[in-house]
């Protein structure tokens, strides 16, 4: 695969989620970061956001998304 390829991909996945993020952020995006296990420290002028389950679910929904593509694909 050219190397431009895996850079074209990157950016439209950049875009696409920019574009979630600005239509319906709010909606779309409200459960991120708010998952039971996801770590929030908020003191007076500090604010801490670990969000690793939200990144675990991201992940294997990326993952299985991929993984059909390549068994449908080909």
């Amino acid at each position: 695969m050219p190397p431009h390829v895996g850079k074209t991909l990157f950016l439209l996945g950049l875009m696409l989620l920019g574009a979630l993020l600005w239509l319906g952020g709010g909606s779309l995006l409200g459960w991120f970061g708010r998952l039971p296990g996801d770590v929030r420290v908020e003191r007076p002028g500090f604010r801490l956001s670990v969000p690793w389950v939200s990144m675990l679910v991201v992940s294997v929904v990326l993952s299985a998304l991929l993984w059909l593509g390549r068994k449908l694909g080909g």
